[in-house]
Parts: structure tokens; C-alpha cells; sequence
């Protein structure tokens, strides 16, 4: 029964018919015509099975490189974006701590937590956290913290951090999250309202704030205030 038991388990993880790992290599394909190259972060979208943080219904969607609905007016990134700011992340080199505004679906949060030491999770709506808290423990990816809380505020009882991404869309940039950027330190937020979206990457250095802007991009919105 066991060994029954972690067949089943095998096929969950590497997936079947549109799962498939074949479906999983034509989109390592487009990523890298799209443009990414950190063959780190490429090997991890490749092995990390997304069909099991979306709906079954949608599964067969999982390697489209598209955004797809996670409930609570929320979406899982398309896996373009999601490597497109990881790879911004660790563009000066690894990182050992890692802050992430947005847990969400948990797919970004695997991600980093296979090419960082630590990751520490912010997410405001308590279910979504609670299910990828329990995908990752699937997965067995036991380097992240989760936090039930308003990602405006960060996570400064354990500032400062080496990284900090945000994968909802700010008015602006929250003051607390440059605040909690360590020296060096790498910040990857979309900024702006409905289509008026942009990409930016912020580098604390001993002068101050270097902002550069990058993408035009299409987020939910970071809202405040915890949902239980």
C-alpha cells in the first residue's frame, strides 16, 4: 500500500497528459526565447510541478505561461514573470534571505525557496496561505516562514533582508519595505494602478535608493490589512 501510495504520489509531482514533463520542457522552451538565461532559475521552473498549486479544473493549464485565477480575486503569475523577477533577485548572486509580499498560490514561495537560503512570506489572506503552507510541505521545501499579516508592513522583526519581492501591484513603494532592505540589498515591486503598471527594481546602496524601471506589467492590486 505504501509503495501504491508513492506512485501515486510520483504522478501528482511529475504530472500526466497536459502535466506532462514534455509539456514542461515547451515551456522551458518559450521562457528562454522570451528571454530568461539564469540556468538555475530556469532548472527550477522545469522541476517545480505548478499543476498542484492551481485548481484541479485548471491543471491542464498549469505550463501555459499565463496567469490563471486562484480564487479570493487572486492569480498565480505566469511563469514568464515569475522567473523574470527572480532572475532580477539574484542578478548580483545567491542570496540568503529573502522577504516575499504575496504569498499567494505558494508557486513563487517554491520557487525562491529552491534558490535561496531562507524565504520569509507575507500573505493577508489567511486560506491562501494555509494551502500553500501545505504545498510546500508536499514538496518538502522546509526553508520558508509564512506570516499572516498586511504586506505593506514587511516583516521588521526580522529585517533587514538581502532580497525582497512583492508580487502584487503597489501605488507606490511602501516605505517599511525600503526600510527593511539591508545594504546591497535587491527590491523587485510592480507599481502603479490597472494598466498603468510598471516593473521596478530598487538597489539600496551607500547613497541611497537606486530605482530602475523595467516592464510593463498587469498585477492584482497590494492591498492592506489581514483576511481570514
Amino acid at each position: 500500500m505504501r509503495a501504491r501510495n508513492q506512485d501515486k504520489d510520483q504522478l501528482q509531482h511529475h504530472g500526466i497528459g497536459m502535466t506532462s514533463q514534455r509539456t514542461r520542457e515547451r515551456l522551458i522552451e518559450r521562457l528562454y526565447e522570451e528571454g530568461l538565461s539564469n540556468p538555475r532559475v530556469l532548472e527550477v521552473i522545469r522541476r517545480t510541478p505548478r499543476h498542484l498549486f492551481v485548481d484541479e479544473a485548471l491543471a491542464h493549464r498549469a505550463y501555459e505561461d499565463t496567469a490563471l485565477p486562484i480564487g479570493h480575486n487572486q492569480t498565480i503569475s505566469q511563469p514568464y514573470m515569475v522567473g523574470r523577477m527572480t532572475e532580477l533577485l539574484l542578478a548580483d548572486g545567491p542570496l540568503d534571505k529573502v522577504l516575499e509580499i504575496g504569498t499567494g498560490s505558494g508557486y513563487q514561495t517554491s520557487v525562491l525557496s529552491q534558490l535561496v537560503e531562507r524565504v520569509f512570506s507575507v500573505e493577508r489572506i489567511q486560506a491562501l496561505q494555509e494551502r500553500a503552507k501545505e504545498r510546500l510541505l508536499e514538496l518538502n521545501l522546509r526553508n520558508v516562514v509564512f506570516r499572516w499579516g498586511d504586506g505593506w508592513e514587511g516583516w521588521p522583526a526580522l529585517a533587514p533582508y538581502n532580497g525582497i519581492i512583492v508580487t502584487a501591484a503597489a501605488a507606490d513603494v511602501p516605505q517599511a519595505l525600503l526600510d527593511q532592505l539591508a545594504p546591497g540589498g535587491r527590491l523587485v515591486i510592480p507599481v502603479g494602478a490597472g494598466d498603468e503598471q510598471q516593473l521596478l527594481l530598487i538597489v539600496r546602496d551607500d547613497q541611497g535608493f537606486t530605482r530602475h524601471v523595467l516592464d510593463a506589467v498587469r498585477f492584482v492590486p497590494l492591498l492592506h490589512g489581514p483576511l481570514a
